[in-house]
């Protein structure tokens, strides 16, 4: 009797085991789909970025006279 209980016990661990271990593989492939979420930081250094890009465009470099 006690040796199928635990037979028993084992084989359901091991099914939840590899139960658990597809549905991380299968969560981890998803999650690679899915495109990654933007802070509020991050929009705003973006931002201030695209506004240095600008400036640098329309930046004209000093001219110096040789004696």
């Amino acid at each position: 009797m006690f040796k199928t209980v635990m037979i028993t016990a084992a084989v359901i661990l091991v099914l939840g085991w590899t139960a658990y271990g597809i549905w991380r593989i299968i969560d981890h492939f998803q999650e690679k789909k899915r495109p990654k979420a933007t802070t509020k930081h991050l929009q705003e250094v973006k931002g201030s970025f695209d506004e240095y890009t600008k400036k640098l465009e329309n930046y004209k470099r000093p001219t110096y006279k040789r004696e």
